[in-house]
This record gives C-alpha cells, structure tokens and sequence, in this order.
C-alpha cells in the first residue's frame, strides 16, 4: 500500500503491520505509536514535499493582459522574482510575510526601497519619503490636517472624481474652495492656468496629477499665486511613469497599486520643513511627524506590499529610469489613441487630446449596445478589465508601466476585428 509524498492520502489501518509493509518515506507517519486498534481508524498526512513548489506548468501564456486601473498588473520579472524569494528570503530562512518590521533583514528591504525611489525621482534631501497605509483616499484628510489650521484658505482644482472626493474631505478641516471644475465638461479637460481664480492667501493648491476614472492628465504644473503655498498633487495613477520635478511640490502622495505595487501601500513624499504642524484633533496614525521619526515604522506598516515596491522600483532602475519608462509609456499610448482617433468615429475618446492620459484611456462605442460584447468577447481572448467605471460606462484600458506592449498591440488588433464585424 504506497503512498505518494506529493499529496496527501488517508489510511484506513486496520492492523498495525500494515507500517511494516508500508512503501511511505513520509515521516510523519512513524510518529504515531503503534497501539491495537478495535475498529479502522483513519489518519490523513498533510505533508506535502510539494507543498510550496509553483505548478511546473505555469509560464506567461497563462497570464492575461490585465487593464484594470487597479490593483493592476505587476511586471512578470518582478512577481518571477517574488515567487522565487516568497518562501525564504534570502536566506533568511522566512518569507518577508513573516519578518519582524524592525528586524534587520526587513529593514534592509524598506530602505533600499526609499533608496531607489529617491534615484528615480532625484529626491532631495530636503524631502521624507514616507510608506504608510489607507490608500490616497486617507491623505485627503491627513493633508489638511497635517498643514493647515482649521481656518486657511486653500484652492482646488477639479479635473474628476478624485479631485472632488479629495475636496470634500478637506472641508471638514480647512476652508477649501474649488477655484476650477470640469464636471461640466464631464471631466474631459484641464483648465488654463493663466484663468485660474486664486485666493492670494491660499494654504495650498491642490491637484489630482492624473484622474484613473476620466482619463485626464496634467502635462505641465501650476504655480500657486501665494508664493509661499504649496503644490500638492494626488500623483496615485501616474506615479513613476514619467520624470517629476518634486522640488515643485510641497506634498505628492500615491497610492501603490496602479503603478508600482500591490494595494495597501501609500508612498508620501513631502518637504521636511512641513512636518510637525499637524492640528490638536489629528490621528496619531496621520500625523506625518511621527511616521517621519520612525522611519515609516511607527507600527508594523505593510511589509509585504513595500518590499514588492521595492523590486519594481529596481526594474524601472534597471529599464534606464523614467526618461526611458515615459518613452515606452508614450508609445504605448499613441498606438492605442491613433487606433481610436482612426476608427471613423466607431469608438470615441472624450477627452481633449492635449491632456490625454498615458496611462488611463477611456473610450466609448458608437454603438453602445455592443460594449458589453466587446468585453466578454475580449476577455475570451484574454484581454480583461476593459469596462469602465460603473460612474461613467462605456470602456477604458489602463496601460501603466507593467503592461507590455504587446497587450496594446494586441488590444488594437481587436478593436479592428471587432469594428470590421460590427461597423
């Protein structure tokens, strides 16, 4: 009666010589003491010599072309190289699941992290890096509680859905005032800087760099009229796809899992000399200062999520950097866009061209009846994630730093099969 060390197998023993008998190089069942048994018994080993080797079988013609905005698709090398290192990191003799947050393997891992993003970004050092939790959407009130007193003025700029969530969290602790609003364009542009209202006095001027759900994307920054606020920008959906000029920022914050890793990390760069002015009634878990004194260690923070960062902050290193990962970006985009633009008016981007986003693209079908085919029928083909947001319908592919560019190609092909079909 052999048993197979690769999976698990119940025994119904009977007789206790059947242990003699037995082929099994399990050991776990010489562990047992060998008592006269009255009726059968059943014993089920779990060890596996299996147990944490991948499927022989899994390789890239596996894997889909994932446009979801997020969480969204992760280089292949890099999750290769997480597979790889998930069960002993290292050497280490324990996944970085399992490390203690304040042991020296993990913060080997979170500080070439910050290492690594201060070189793709050229972060000076009069900048913190800070790794936290709660997503972008927990930032729109640790912002205002963080810089202003409960009476500042500060400006908004609303070019989606993001940008008026963010507003309306920082009423409840500033005195904010949307001094710009594309609702009524339906969010497909970006004002002209120049025609911006601004309160002299304003606090901060705070904008969402690129908005996931309506496809709009600042190409060029504005100044704050106060010289002495601040720029702070929602960075979350186009976070190291290009170079940034972070000397121009009082504050950018993103969150990790459109562009450089799972969800549940929340990156905020922010100029030291802002720390430390956070209101009374501010949460110790959104005070700045106390993540900047503990080095994003306050609490165990999420160690997992900041070293898969960490290996996609390596591999946009090792591409060149972000001049050459905003080039592949760029091209990525133009091929999808021209498909769109070509189309005769089948499908229809809304957005003004020049504030289109590289890394979010929201398209509509002339026909709308057939959106919903045009999804089931590209996910047969292992395209998936393509419709858009419940608030705004129609499609949209998210094309961040990991989806190659073979994905695009591919999504175009389809589009012009499926508009030959149906046009």
């Amino acid at each position: 009666m052999a048993m197979s060390a690769n999976t698990p197998h119940t025994l119904l023993l009977k007789n206790p010589s059947i242990l003699k008998t037995s082929t099994s190089t399990t050991p776990a069942i010489h562990a047992f003491p060998i008592t006269r048994a009255t009726k059968p018994i059943s014993i089920t080993c779990s060890y596996s010599a299996t147990a944490v080797t991948p499927p022989a079988s899994a390789s890239a013609q596996d894997r889909v072309f994932n446009f979801a905005a997020g969480p969204a698709t992760l280089p292949e090398n890099v999750l290769r190289k997480a597979e790889s290192e998930l069960y002993n990191w290292r050497g280490a003799g324990m996944s970085v699941m399992e490390m203690s947050h304040r042991g020296k393997e993990f913060l080997s891992i979170i500080q070439k992290a910050e290492s690594d993003l201060r070189k793709l970004l050229d972060i000076s050092d009069d900048y913190a890096v800070l790794f936290l939790q709660g997503g972008a959407t927990t930032q729109f009130a640790g912002i205002p509680l963080n810089i202003c007193k409960p009476e500042d003025p500060v400006d908004y700029i609303v070019t989606g859905s993001w940008g008026d969530k963010a507003f309306k969290e920082a009423t409840k602790y500033c005195k904010p005032k949307v001094i710009w609003s594309g609702k009524s364009e339906k969010y497909t542009a970006i004002p002209s800087f120049d025609e911006l209202d601004q309160n002299p006095n304003a606090r901060y001027l705070h904008i969402c760099a690129n908005e996931t759900i309506h496809g709009v994307e600042f190409k060029d920054y504005p100044t704050p009229k106060n010289k002495d606020a601040l720029l702070i920008a929602d960075m979350s959906s186009n976070f190291c796809s290009k170079p940034v000029d972070v000397s121009k920022f009082g504050i950018i914050y993103a969150g990790a899992q459109k562009n450089v890793g799972p969800s549940g990390v929340t990156i905020v760069i922010i100029r030291k000399d802002l720390i430390g002015n956070a209101q009374e009634i501010t949460p110790v878990m959104l005070d700045y200062k106390i993540h900047a004194d503990n080095n994003s260690l306050y609490n165990t923070p999420p160690c997992y999520g900041i070293y898969m960062c960490g290996l996609v902050f390596e591999d946009l290193l090792a591409q060149g950097g972000l001049v050459e990962v905003e080039k592949k970006n760029m091209k990525k985009a133009q091929i999808l866009y021209d498909a769109i633009d070509e189309s005769k008016g089948f499908y229809r981007c809304p957005v003004e061209k020049s504030v289109r986003s590289l890394m979010n693209v929201p398209f509509t079908l002339e026909k709308s009846e057939l959106e919903a085919e045009f999804v089931k029928e590209a996910a047969k083909e292992k395209m998936v994630q393509l419709k858009g947001h419940r608030s705004v319908g129609g499609m949209r592919a998210s094309i961040y730093n990991a989806m190659p560019l073979a994905g695009v190609e591919k999504l175009v092909a389809f589009m012009k099969d499926f508009q030959a079909k149906h046009g």
